[in-house]
Order: C-alpha cells, then structure tokens, then sequence
C-alpha cells in the first residue's frame, strides 16, 4: 500500500480509493483487510499498513470504492499481565467507521481469550486462535461529508425537551407506513412532528443511537440492550433502526424536517465506556487496537470501573480526547444535530473538577461545539458532581426531581413529607445549586428513561424488573413513588381520578418552574411500563414492549394528559419564557412595589419563616412577575383534602383568572374569574393556574 495522509484517522475516500489510518500506540503492526462477495463467498483480502508517523499506521489503497466492507487487525504482544492484549486472530471495527454492516454473534471466537461460551467463560491470560471475521459486524466505507445545516439556535430559556426512543417513539404510530415505523425516517414524518409541534417541544433528545451491542450476559438471558448504552462504534448510527441500506442519508433528512419545524435534535452520547465490558468481554475493537491506551487501568490487569459497566474509556488521553471531538463534529456537521446529553459525564474525566477535564476544555474551546447545546449527567458510579460544571453547560438537576416527587408524592407516615423548601428552591430556579450561572443550567425533569415513569410514579410503590430476569434486584429502591392505596392498575374511579389529578399537577410544576423543562416520552399520554424502574431490557419477541412504545390510540383520560401538556407549555411559552433567563431577586420593584417572584401561605399573605420551616406544610402558592405588565399564579395542593386558597390582595393584580386546573378536563376547561382576596378551592393531589392582570 502507498503512504497515506496521516492527519485523518478511518476511512477517507479520494477520486480514485481511500486512505486508511489507525491509531495504536504499542501496536507492532497493523493489516487492513477488505471483504468482497466472490462466488457467493466472503473474500478477505488483507494488506499491511506498513505506513507509520509516530502511533497512527496508514497507508492508500486505489480502486476502492464507497460500500466496502473491512476491518483491521492489530499485531503485538498478548501479555494480559501487562494490559497488553493484541490478538490478530480477532477482526476489529475501525473506532472511526460511520456504518457498520452485520450483527454480532454470542460466540466463543469474539473473545481474545480462550472461552468455552459465548459469555467468555475461560482463563482470560491464554490467548485464543480462533478467527472471529463473519463473527463481528463489519466497518463500512461511507463518502458523506459536512453540509449545511439549518442551525435554529433557540434560546436555552425557551428550549422545551422531549427525550424520546427512536424506536418506541414511533413503532406503534399507525399513520407512518409499517416500513418506517420505529426508524429514523418515522422521526420526520409529518404525525411525529405533529404530536411534537402540539405540545410545544422545541428539542427532541434522543437515547442512544450509536452502534450498539446487548452485553453477552443480558443475551444469554433472551433479553436485548434497549435502551442502547452499550456502544462499539461511536459514530455509526445503529442499523436496526433505519428503514433503508442508508442510515445516515435517512438521519439527516428526518433531522431536516425537524428543523424545518423548528424543533432541534440533542443525541445522548456515550463515550465514557464502551460494549467490550470488563478485562473477560469480547475483543470487537479498542480492545484490541490499543488495550492500555483506550482504557483506564487500575492496574496493569485490571480496570478502573466507574461507569458500572467493566471498563472506563481513558477520555484524558490526547488520541481519546481528538477521537470524542471528531465523533461529536462528525454527528453535528454531517449528520446535523443541535446538541449532546453526556452520559455519565463525570466518568469523562479524573480528577475532583469538570474544569481540569482535557476533554471539557477542548469542547469548550472548539468554535462549533461550544456553541451546541452540551448537557451532562453529572454522576457516575462513584462520583455526584452536581452544579460542578462550568458554562456553556447544562446539568440534569435530580434534586429538582427529588424535591417534585416528595411535594406531591410524599407521605409523612412513610417518613419523607418535607415542607416546600426544596420544592421552592426547584421552582425558582435552583440558585442555591447554580450560582451565577442562571436558571437555565437546570435541565428540570420528574422522570427520565432510567426509573417510573410518570403513570407508574403514581401507581407503584415497589419496583417490579422481575422481566429483567435479574430476581427484582436490579434498579434502585428509592423511587419517592406512591401508589394511592393500590399497588398496579385498578378499576376504582376514585383512585384512578387521584392518580390522573397528580401526574397532571407534577406536570404543571415542571413545565411553569424556571430552568429548562425535560418531558419523558409517553408522559404526556400516561405511558407504563408496568411497574419497572430499569426497562433497559425486553424480551426479542418484545412483550414488555408495549411499554416502551407509545399507544397513539388514546383513551379519554390520555388525551386529557397531551391537551393538558400542550396547555402548559403554550402558558410558559407565553408569559414566563422571557422573564426566567435570570435568576428571580425576590426585591420590590420601585416601579411596581411588587417582587418578581413571592410565595404565600393559605392566608394570602407572604411567608414567614414559620411557613418554611414547617415540614407538615402541604401547600404553597407562587407568584411570578410575567409578560406584559401581567402575573402567573401557582397554586399547588399535595394534601389528601380539598383546600382554600387566599389569593394575593390588588397590589399583585387587579383581575385574578383560572387558566388551568389539573382537576378539571383541560380541552373545555371554562376559565374562573376572581377578585383580589378571594378565597378559592383547590381540589387534592392538584394545582391551578391563575393569570393575574393589572
């Protein structure tokens, strides 16, 4: 092969083949290997890349052409004892790849070591001879290239996200063509952007849709990964949920009828670990490649886990660091999308601060990346970081999910009724988490994919993951759930009433707080998932499934759920969207001699400290100064019974006016109009939306 140019890690076609380069620093050499169908046969032709410039091996070879399939294998010393495990018996994906072609087989040849099985049951020092080509997907040349993108940059203060599944998303939709249910080409069709545009979502975030495998063990089980947070390849768009032989043509045309919708796109990224799992996974890749220099070591032979998942990408490498920033370019200026949510983001570096990360200084430094939407989970295994990120990023703020849950979901006998503080905290922005930073570096939320959702929030007490096939003991026992005195569904009105009036109340808290509001998929039309708190798993013949896809055929009490969402969000929209890009003072206006935001009692009057501190307090009401000289009146009852309200006297509104109320249906909902002082009646478990008018 002829010498390559060395600055472009993959495959990079010219006008005549391709240019092929691969970082490995302890390699000793390093054979590209192409694979053609030869009388119904698979070829595999190897060359060497005898082509290096310091750890990246090259070279260019002519005739080769857009869809051709390869692979690399790695040569070098197999001494597990020093983190070296290069098997040249083991194909490997190129970590560069923008398509893969092929599935994975559970065998015993995808280990590097010596197995029995096809879960790498064996003695994980013996290297294993057995060629794994046929065994392992295939890396595929792609020629796409960056284009131009309709960058809608919406203000993160009117940024309303939807994270969502590709597939649940649409997979029961039965308005898209059977085809493209499920798939990135059901993500532009018109009733799927339809259902987004009614509820006001301006971002669609997306679980993982990387290449990714199920782990042998969840395999071994009948189970599959659903969820997709097991990558083997970071810029491949995963093929079982494309409709076509183009994933990434698909992607970028569903991603330009979203925009032309003016919803943005954020992907859930996971580069902290990848499928290879633990020192005994399977060899596919960075394994193989580069054992020490793609993982962190706590030893020699043994990895440094924080990720709960076997291994821990070494993201402060250099060659790692390049690697993520040319993964998120190649998603944001090829494929087109307007973000990432980083998963596990505190597992992205070593030390005790996200502002020494090499990695979070290189994005934040790139002129086209840190001007995207970059979100961060910021935890891991071992670490709780947060509020620890600095601008330009947003957090998942789980204490304002904690702090929801327990206003309206706590009970007292159970030991976790509160008061309102920390509810209060979360509503007004969460200051004392954000500091200088502003409101909007909480992205909000009640619910994610991991955990209830919101109709199993209120239904269940107890997590039920017996489908997982792991004896109930995966997922977290903590939920802050209630189930309103039955556990599961029930044909008891009463309760079934109580259970509608809560979600549609935490709703109402979530989508008028300050921050950035994040609705879970299927919410909006009380999706279940039966009780489990880790659906990550579902049987391959997919009978938990309906849990994870949206029904479209909604009952009446579900179409009460996405009318009162589409509500909500118009009435944040409308009067708060401009006015929480700051964080509220709390001081009088010399101009009005009113604060922009005051919490009363059931009095009317403002709190005292005596309110805050009561831990038994089950109701508070919020005031925010809005648009156009007006007020929006939060009235929120978590208690068991019926309560009266005192509205605020004429200094916070000469007209009060019910605009929303969680126990009533939203669609003919007639508003209510009161005066000043008067007392009003809030129904249990619910809350009520007031516009005030001066």
């Amino acid at each position: 092969m002829q010498s390559a140019d060395s600055r472009y890690l993959g495959a990079h076609l010219t006008a005549e083949g391709c240019n092929f380069a691969l970082w490995s620093e302890a390699a000793d050499a390093v054979e590209l290997c192409l694979f053609n169908e030869v009388n119904g046969h698979l070829l595999e032709t190897r060359f060497a890349l005898a082509h290096r410039s310091g750890p990246i091996w090259h070279g260019y070879l002519a005739g080769v052409r857009a869809g051709q399939r390869y692979g690399f294998r790695v040569y070098g010393p197999w001494k597990p004892e020093h983190g070296q495990r290069f098997n040249a018996a083991k194909l490997l994906l190129d970590p560069y790849a923008h398509q893969l072609d092929g599935d994975l087989q559970y065998v015993p040849e995808i280990y590097g070591h010596v197995s029995s099985d096809a879960l790498g049951t064996g003695d994980i020092t013996i290297r294993d001879s057995r060629d794994s080509a046929g065994k392992i997907p295939y890396s595929v040349v792609t020629n796409h290239h960056p284009r131009s993108i309709h960058r809608l940059n919406t203000p993160w203060a009117k940024t309303v996200i939807y994270e969502a599944h590709v597939q649940g998303f649409t997979s029961m939709n039965h308005e898209i063509d059977e085809s493209e249910r499920g798939t990135y080409k059901g993500l532009g069709h018109p009733s799927t952007i339809a259902h987004l545009k009614k509820m006001g979502i301006t971002a669609l975030e997306l679980l993982p849709i990387h290449f990714s495998i199920t782990e042998p063990a969840i395999h071994q089980r009948g189970l599959r990964n659903y969820w997709g947070y097991n990558p083997i390849a970071f810029s491949a768009p995963h093929n079982a949920y494309a409709a076509t032989n183009d994933p990434i043509a698909e992607l970028q045309w569903s991603i330009d009828q979203l925009h032309t919708a003016g919803i943005e796109v954020i992907l859930d990224v996971v580069y902290n670990h990848t499928g290879e799992g633990g020192v005994g996974g399977p060899t596919l890749s960075f394994r193989g490649i580069d054992n020490k220099g793609w993982y962190r070591h706590q030893s020699d032979d043994e990895y440094i886990d924080v990720t709960g998942c076997g291994n821990t990408v070494d993201s402060g490498h250099p060659h790692a660091v390049r690697h993520i920033l040319d993964s998120l370019r190649w998603w944001s200026d090829v494929i087109g999308v307007d973000g990432f949510r980083f998963d596990l983001a505190t597992a992205l570096y070593r030390n005790n601060s996200a502002s020494d990360s090499s990695l979070f200084s290189a994005i934040a430094a790139d002129p086209t990346l840190r001007n995207l939407k970059l979100i961060a989970e910021p935890w891991d295994v071992t670490r709780y970081s947060l509020g620890d990120f600095d601008f330009p990023w947003r957090e998942w703020n789980d204490h304002y999910r904690d702090s929801v849950r327990q206003f309206w979901l706590g009970d007292l006998q159970r030991g976790y009724g509160e008061g309102v503080a920390d509810i209060a905290s979360g509503i007004s922005g969460s200051s004392d988490i954000f500091y200088y930073r502003g409101p909007t570096a909480s992205i909000n939320f009640i619910t994610a994919h991991d955990g209830f959702t919101l109709n199993d929030l209120v239904s269940y007490e107890e997590k039920h993951n017996e489908q997982n096939l792991e004896n109930n003991q995966d997922g977290g026992s903590s939920n802050r759930s209630w189930n309103v005195g039955v556990e599961g569904p029930t044909d008891d009105e009463g309760i079934a009433t109580i259970r509608h009036w809560l979600q549609k109340s935490m709703l109402t808290t979530l989508a008028l707080s300050s921050g950035v509001p994040m609705f879970s998929m299927g919410d909006e039309i009380s999706r279940t998932q039966r009780g489990s708190n880790n659906a990550y798993s579902l049987p391959d013949s997919n009978t938990f499934g309906s849990g994870w896809a949206l029904n479209w055929n909604l009952s009446a009490q579900e179409q009460d759920m996405l009318d009162s969402v589409s509500a909500l969000v118009s009435i944040r929209s409308t009067y708060l969207a401009d006015v929480t890009s700051e964080f509220f003072t709390g001081a009088i206006d010399l101009g009005t001699q009113r604060k922009d935001i005051a919490w009363f009692s059931l009095g009317g009057r403002e709190m005292t400290d005596t309110h805050w501190s009561d831990g038994d307090k089950r109701s508070i009401t919020v005031f925010f100064e809005a648009e156009s000289n007006r007020g929006l009146l939060l009235l929120l009852n978590s208690s068991r019974s019926e309560t009266v309200f005192t509205l605020p006297d004429e200094k916070w509104g000469e007209t009060f006016r019910c605009i929303f109320d969680a126990s009533h249906e939203s669609a003919s909902y007639e508003p209510v109009i009161a005066s000043p002082s008067a007392k009003v009646r809030v129904a249990p478990h619910s809350a009520q939306v007031w516009l005030l008018s001066r």
